[in-house]
């Protein structure tokens, strides 16, 4: 790998109002809300100079907090169908097959563990 293995997540959020006002008390950090489709998230400063990941809180109805099932975590990787690729022989399912995100911000992938956890993959190309 060239990079670090975690490059995005998100947390389930019920109401996004609150969400923002907790994390950015307790981070001391403005959050930017963004309406994308059915999607709200609330994405978390970053800086490109900076190294570790960003992420957003999201509300969506297929998004549901908890403290078992956690966030969605994405990890990076040089092409989303390469890894998805080898999810079913390796035991998991494959979700969401490679999905552009738009506005130039890559590509997307969701699949199922050996173990039932939801796991996301994001690549530029």
């Amino acid at each position: 790998m060239q990079t670090n293995m975690v490059g995005w997540f998100e947390i389930p959020v019920r109401d996004m109002d609150r969400a923002k006002k907790f994390y950015e008390t307790v981070f001391d950090v403005a959050i930017a809300v963004h309406e994308l489709g059915d999607f709200i998230m609330g994405w978390f400063p970053m800086s490109p100079e900076k190294t570790g990941a960003s992420g957003s809180l999201v509300q969506h109805d297929m998004y549901s907090p908890s403290e078992t099932h956690g966030p969605l975590i994405y990890f990076t990787c040089l092409d989303v169908s390469q890894e998805l690729g080898r999810v079913v022989e390796a035991g998991g399912t494959v979700l969401k097959q490679k999905t552009e995100i738009g506005d130039g911000h890559g590509f997307m992938g969701l699949f199922k563990d050996s173990e039932g956890n939801r796991i996301a993959l994001h690549s530029n190309k």
